[in-house]
């Protein structure tokens, strides 16, 4: 259940009756925007299956959502730009309606309390109007490749930003696929992962995925920094990787690991712009 606030009346830990239930037909009151991260072994989760689960922790924290109308209402919930399964994030995000107004950070610690390890909800805010699809037209990824060295990737890369049309080959459920992935990379860098610190994390990986996703220090790693447009078919992580083979015959000896790292609109000078920060500052 939700803490009680000034904003939201329903006490932690306790069952509302059918007679204090809101109604899920009322219109909405509010709109939440949430920022969610998929870490660890949740990055292989489907997204329906993500969606799911957001869905139960919803009703398990007691959020009063408004419900469609019609023969078969769901709930007021949408999805923005979900990151491929497989590929781990620390930015998306996800649109919530409700009946009832409801305490940003009360709810982002009641579904915290009931979603499971990997799916953490980072940021809670009110929307203050517009869409949230128009505020984003780009990620930034980051890509670790162990087994390849820093070099090697540099090489690729130099190469793959020279060339104006890099085609690729994606298999479909109805076949194979020829897209060209170089209009949509925006930049791309190399750096290498730095060695770390006894204890500490792996680069890219959360503290409570450490272990499961722990690279061996003894082989190379360089890790792709890319800033990539989310266009029509949607350019993803391996697609580019796909690129660096055909530029470069650059093949990693062992899966490489992409996380999302933000989301946003781009400026003039090609960086993202937090898509939240129109809503923070409404805030204040």
């Amino acid at each position: 259940m939700l803490t009680p606030t000034d904003h939201h009346p329903y006490p932690r830990g306790v069952a509302l009756s059918r007679q204090q239930q809101p109604n899920p037909s009322a219109a909405p009151v509010q709109k939440l925007r949430l920022r969610y991260a998929k870490r660890g072994r949740l990055r292989f989760t489907s997204h329906r299956d993500i969606a799911r689960t957001f869905e139960r922790a919803l009703r398990r924290a007691g959020v009063p959502m408004a419900y469609s109308q019609g023969f078969s209402p769901h709930p007021k919930v949408s999805w923005v730009g979900a990151a491929p399964t497989g590929v781990a994030s620390e930015a998306e995000y996800v649109e919530v309606q409700v009946v009832e107004p409801v305490d940003p950070d009360a709810l982002r610690t009641a579904l915290d309390a009931v979603l499971p390890p990997g799916l953490d909800v980072v940021e809670v805010v009110q929307a203050a109007g517009g869409t949230l699809p128009e505020r984003i037209e780009a990620s930034a990824w980051q890509v670790e490749l162990p087994g390849i060295s820093p070099e090697q990737l540099n090489d690729a890369v130099t190469a793959f930003l020279a060339a104006d049309s890099v085609e690729v080959e994606r298999l479909t459920k109805d076949g194979k696929k020829v897209i060209d992935v170089r209009p949509a990379v925006v930049s791309a860098t190399v750096r290498s992962a730095e060695p770390e610190a006894p204890g500490s994390p792996q680069v890219g990986v959360h503290s409570s995925d450490a272990g499961h996703d722990a690279r061996d220090l003894s082989q190379p790693c360089g890790i792709l920094v890319t800033v990539v447009r989310q266009t029509t078919p949607t350019v993803r992580p391996d697609d580019v990787l796909s690129a660096l083979r055909v530029v470069a015959d650059l093949v990693p000896p062992v899966p490489a690991k992409a996380t999302r790292m933000a989301q946003g609109r781009l400026d003039d000078q090609g960086h993202l712009v937090d898509p939240l920060a129109p809503d923070r500052a409404a805030e204040v």
